[in-house]
Order: structure tokens, then C-alpha cells, then sequence
């Protein structure tokens, strides 16, 4: 028990509540508790505690944990740890006034109260090099001596801890007789009032305190509190502190006072057995695609830092997989008041979501949302995000802003990384947007003061984009003018400047569009590609007549590795050549099918029935034809669908307008 026990108990500050925390940390697998924990030959005659009997008690203690018990848990130990010295001192001021401590004595049971703490999560996921770093430390030993012998007890050691929370006459005891004789119905209320559960972990505790010296049920700590004039008003000052400096505690209390009396709470005779509800109890449901990370946030001059534990996002990944709810699982971390944000993700973390099927984990906070696709990675991920000064866009545009400025980073096993193999979605919140067009709303990359237009979907008052590559980015509304378009301005103006606002379409300078001038196999990859956001830098094209420095190339190389599109030979993509409208419907066909996971229809021969000139279309496009006429995503004019026409650029404008619009 001397996790976080050897300070705070071993003068009584925390009651059973707080033990409980520290049995949370306690290690289960095959060596020997004792010997694990140092237990091994240390005398003390009156421990009733057999090794096996703790396992068995901690392993029933585990398993009627809920993941989000062990957030509130891991909340605890974070706020601990970052708890100043002074604060420390004042929240067991109660305390520390009857010990009369030296200052060098006070400061090390500082010491010892934050790493004994930090222990609890290095036992649970097998460090044991932490406890020993404990157990060896002079400082530690020192001071358990020096309060031993100002409480005039012969020693306090592990043992004595021990016989204070399961012995005979301790803590356990004391509580099982307590719940002995409640019903079912009277557990289950308990079970489900938090303040009821810590109420008789409480009255158990004071129980064993009271067993003064000389009392057979006396165990070494009760004694040593007594000689102290350690009163229970002095303990509960000292807990009330520590509720108001540390909120996360009696949370993290209480989760592991429900979890006992879950687990124990019948009175059973074997320890092992698990509470069930009796039927017609629900317990609480939760989302189990979410796993709330919000107490697990510290923020150091500006900076905010997640601690995630391993073991707790594992358990929640298991979950998830388990409940087969979903693929992605989303770590929220709250409202964070932090210019930056920084959550490293552990490779044990990443190996267990691709060995569970779970494909994304998702990090979100002051409404942004990451989405990280996990099966890329092989190594610790850790993702950091600055909101940044609006300057940083306003000082290279006049265009409205609809979001905040975030810097996004990325190191993937500690190597700084700014391209992704498969896009990292960011989805960022709308502000501001009263009197904007929202159709032009566009999310726009910052690099070397220029803006690069990325185009992005709204989803209420959001926008979603993926991205292949990080930088600085921000929402803006663009639009767009071109003073060419007035004769196609009734069918394809909106188009055009919806399109051309998302980047997806460009003009061809001096302010022009050129709406009936032909449209390039290249120029509709690219248009295709940035429409539905299925950019790749890591692509490559395949194509002979495709260079490297081709402004093209990444974009053909996508369609190509997506199967969007074919070469016209087995090298050759010919990409000067204008598009047909059969090759451009077959395009759209099969990236709509490889975004949405769609399939064919079946019905091809009936789709195309309505064309007088459908024996011209290739049987190669035949199906993609099919598809984008049945969509009603390309049409055809007076009975024909002219499929080796040329296709113009504002054709083009408005069939990739209509793509981005298919539900």
C-alpha cells in the first residue's frame, strides 16, 4: 500500500476513499504481491494479509471498474502532480501542524505525496522500478522514521498499511460489517448515490481510527494517529482541502467506492465474485466511442498537455471493438484554456487500435476535432495545435475570416512530420459568419504568406477537411468574379464561383474564366481530386508522359492509384488531350463510388436506353456513364448524351459542383 499511502496515510490525511486509489495502482500477474511491492521479510507479526487474498480482492476491485472510472482516477493523479508545494502544505496543514516537521522534512513528504502517486499508473502498467526508486530512497525511509518515532510506535511499515485496510480489524472489516444485512434494493441505491458510497468508506475508516492503544483491534496506524493527536475534525479539514484544491479527487473516490461495493457489497463468501444488478436495473449508459481525457489536461505558461494512459485508452479501444459501434475513437479533452494543445499518443496506443479494428482515433477540444488515421503509423504520434494570432491570415489577405488561425503539427516517433500517406481530417468551428456566404466558406492553407484554397464541407456550424499535409490554416470566405461568364451565368455562374471559391477550379488570369474553352484530361484529375479532397503527396503517378515537376502529376497519380482514371496505353495518360464528356462521367462515377463506397446499379442498359446515342459511348465507360446520367450528375441534350464531345469548362464547373453536392 505505499503508493500514495506512506505520506498521506501513514498520518491518516485521506480517508478509505483515498487508499482506494492507491489499491487501484497495485500490480496483478504472476510474482508474488509482497515481493513485488518489497513486503518480502519485512517483520511484522500481526499481518493477517495473505498475498493471494489481496490479489484476488484487487483483481475483483479491477474488474468492476468502468473505463471512465479510471479517467477520474487518472484525473487524480494528474492534478496531483501538478500541485505546488505550497498548496500542498496548506491543504494538510491539520496534519503537518501536529508533526512539526523541519522545512527539509516538509519538503520531502512533498516529494514522497507526488511520487507515490505518480506510482499508482507506473504499477498498473508493470513499472515496478518506481516503487523501488520509493522503497530505496533515504529522504522517504528518513522521514517514515522520524514520524514513528514522534507517534512513539516501534516502526511503520508496508505491513502495517496493509493490516489497516484488510486485516482482521481493518478498514474492510469494518466495512463488511457495515453493508451486512442491507438488501439488494438498499445496495444498488448505494451503489447509485456517490455521496452514499463515500459516506460508509468514511464510517469504516474512523472506526479503525478509533481503536486506541491498548485496544486488541488497535493496528500500528491507529496508534500512531492517536499518539499524534491526529483528531478526526484535523482529518476532515485536511480532506475538505483537499476537495477544493484537487477536484478530481473525491470523484476518483468515489468511482472506486461504487466499484467495491459493486464487487463486495453482498456479502458474499468468496471475494471473487462479482456484484450483478438484480433485473430491471439499468446501469448508466455511455458512449463508448468517447473517452473523456478532460481531467487529464495540464497547462504550463500557455501550453496544454494530455497524459493519456495507456492502459485506460486500451481498455476503451477494447470497448469500443467490443461494442462494434464504430471505428473511430474520440479523446475529449473539454474546454482547454490553452493557446496550445499537445497530446501524445503512445505507440502502444496506436499498436492496439490497429490489433482491434479500430481505424481512427480522433482527438477534439474547443470544438476542433482531429481525425487521425492510425494504421500509418508504427511509431508514438504526438499532435500538437496552436491557435495563433488572426495576423497571421490578415496580414496576407482582406478576405473575411469564418474561423480562428490553428497551427497543426505532427511527430511521429519523436521526427517532425508534415505529410501524411492517408489525410488527417481536421474539422474546425465557424465564427463570425453572420452577412457571409457560407457556400464560399473555403479552408485555406497559409504557407510562405500565400493562401492555398482547399475547399472543405460543411457540417452545421463547422467545416471538415482532410489533409495530407499540415500547416496554418483558417476559414475564409473567397469569392470569386470573373468577368468572361455572363453568357453561361443562368446555368453555371453559382457553379463556377462555388468551385472556384473551394480552389477546386481556377481561372485563366487576367480575370477570366474562359467558360466554352475545352477542358484537359490533366485539368479535370485535378478539379476531381480537389473537389472531394482526395489529395496524396505521397502519390505517385505511374505514367510516362506524367514528370515529377508536372504541376499535374500529384493529381493524375491520385486518380490513377484510385482507379478514377485510365491511361490511354499502358504508360501513356496523354494529359493535353481534352476530356470527353463519357471519360468525365466515368470519372466522377468512380470517385463518387470510391468516397461513398457505393455500387452499381444493375441497370446500366436501362440508364443509358434514354440516349439515341448511346451505341457511341466506349463499353469501358459504359457503366460510369450509367451511373453519373442516373444521378442525374450529367445530362445529356435532346436525346443525346454526345459522348466523345469535348467537355467545357463551365460543363466541367457545374458536373463537379453537383458532385460535391451528392448525397
Amino acid at each position: 500500500m505505499k503508493v500514495t499511502l506512506k505520506k498521506k496515510l501513514a498520518v491518516s490525511t485521506l480517508a478509505v476513499s483515498m487508499a482506494a486509489a492507491t489499491v487501484a495502482g497495485l500490480p496483478l500477474n504472476g510474482k508474488g504481491l509482497a515481493q513485488q511491492l518489497g513486503f518480502v521479510n519485512v517483520a511484522s507479526a500481526a499481518t493477517t494479509v495473505t498475498n493471494a487474498q489481496l490479489k484476488t480482492k484487487l483483481a475483483t476491485l479491477f474488474a468492476n471498474l468502468q473505463p471512465a472510472d479510471w479517467v477520474k482516477i487518472g484525473a487524480f493523479y494528474n492534478d496531483v502532480n501538478a500541485l505546488s508545494q505550497s498548496k500542498y502544505e496548506g491543504i494538510f496543514a491539520p496534519i503537518l501542524g501536529k508533526l512539526q516537521l523541519s522545512d527539509t522534512q516538509t519538503t520531502t513528504s512533498y516529494k514522497l505525496f507526488q511520487s507515490a502517486t505518480s506510482v499508482v499508473y507506473d504499477v498498473y502498467q508493470g513499472d515496478f522500478a518506481a516503487i523501488n526508486r520509493i522503497q530505496t530512497n533515504a529522504d522517504y525511509t528518513n522521514l517514515l522514521n522520524t514520524i514513528a518515532a514522534k507517534a512513539k510506535v516501534d516502526d511503520l511499515s508496508f505491513d502495517d498499511f496493509l493490516e489497516f485496510f484488510f486485516g482482521t480489524s481493518g478498514v474492510e472489516a469494518e466495512l463488511r460489517d457495515l453493508l451486512k444485512g442491507k438488501t439488494q434494493s438498499e445496495l444498488q441505491a448505494i451503489i447509485n448515490d456517490p455521496s452514499a458510497s463515500e459516506t460508509l468508506f468514511e464510517q469504516a475508516y474512523n472506526k479503525v481510527l478509533n481503536h486506541a492503544t491498548g485496544s486488541q483491534k488497535a493496528t500500528t496506524v491507529s496508534q500512531a494517529v492517536y499518539n499524534l493527536d491526529i483528531t478526526p475534525t484535523n482529518v476532515k479539514t485536511a480532506l475538505y482541502n483537499l476537495a477544493v484544491e484537487v477536484p478530481s479527487a473525491k470523484p476518483a473516490a468515489q468511482a472506486l467506492a461504487q466499484a467495491y461495493i459493486r464487487a463486495f457489497g453482498l456479502g458474499i463468501a468468496d471475494p471473487g465474485t462479482s456484484y450483478v444488478p438484480s433485473p430491471g436495473v439499468t446501469p448508466p449508459s455511455t458512449d463508448v466511442s468517447v473517452f473523456d481525457a478532460s481531467k487529464l489536461v495540464t497547462i504550463t505558461n500557455g501550453k496544454a498537455t494530455v497524459a493519456l494512459v495507456d492502459a485506460d485508452v486500451i481498455k476503451a479501444i477494447q470497448a469500443l471493438a467490443a461494442s462494434k459501434k464504430g471505428t473511430t475513437l474520440t479523446i475529449n479533452l473539454g474546454t482547454v484554456n490553452a493557446t496550445t494543445v499537445e497530446v501524445p499518443i503512445s505507440k502502444a496506443i496506436i499498436d492496439a487500435a490497429k490489433a482491434n479494428g479500430i481505424a481512427n482515433i480522433a482527438i477534439t477540444f474547443n470544438g476542433v476535432t482531429i481525425t487521425i488515421p492510425v494504421s500509418q503509423f508504427d511509431a508514438a504520434v504526438t499532435l500538437t495545435v496552436t491557435k495563433a494570432d488572426p495576423s497571421v491570415a490578415t496580414s496576407v489577405t482582406s478576405l473575411k475570416l469564418a474561423s480562428d488561425v490553428y497551427e497543426f503539427g505532427l511527430t511521429v516517433g519523436g521526427v517532425p512530420t508534415t505529410t501524411f500517406k492517408q489525410p488527417i481530417t481536421i474539422k474546425l468551428p465557424l465564427k463570425n459568419t453572420d452577412g457571409l456566404d457560407k457556400e464560399l466558406l473555403s479552408v485555406t492553407k497559409i504557407v510562405y504568406g500565400k493562401l492555398q484554397f482547399q475547399g472543405g464541407v460543411l457540417d452545421g456550424e463547422f467545416i471538415v477537411e482532410p489533409r495530407d499535409t499540415f500547416s496554418s490554416y483558417v476559414v475564409v470566405e473567397n469569392k470569386v468574379s470573373f468577368s468572361d461568364i455572363a453568357n453561361v451565368q443562368s446555368w453555371a455562374g453559382r457553379q463556377i464561383q462555388v468551385i472556384a471559391a473551394k480552389g477546386a477550379i481556377e481561372g485563366v488570369g487576367g480575370g477570366k474564366f474562359a467558360p466554352k474553352k475545352g477542358v484537359t484530361r490533366a485539368e479535370f484529375a485535378k478539379m476531381l481530386i480537389r473537389a472531394l479532397n482526395l489529395e496524396n503527396s505521397l502519390a505517385v503517378s505511374t505514367f510516362g508522359d506524367v514528370k515529377k515537376t508536372d504541376w499535374f502529376a500529384p493529381y493524375v497519380a491520385v486518380a490513377a492509384e484510385k482507379g478514377i482514371i485510365n491511361g490511354r496505353g499502358a504508360s501513356k495518360f496523354d494529359p493535353n488531350a481534352t476530356i470527353t464528356r463519357a471519360e468525365m462521367a466515368t470519372m466522377i462515377s468512380r470517385a463518387l463510388k470510391s468516397v461513398n463506397n457505393l455500387k452499381d446499379s444493375g441497370t446500366t442498359a436501362t440508364a443509358l436506353s434514354v440516349f439515341s446515342d448511346s451505341a457511341k459511348i466506349s463499353p469501358s465507360l459504359k457503366d460510369g456513364v450509367a451511373f453519373a446520367a442516373s444521378k442525374g450528375l450529367i445530362i445529356g441534350n435532346a436525346g443525346k448524351f454526345n459522348p466523345n464531345s469535348t467537355a467545357t469548362r463551365a460543363e466541367a464547373a457545374v458536373i463537379i459542383y453537383r458532385t460535391i453536392n451528392f448525397k
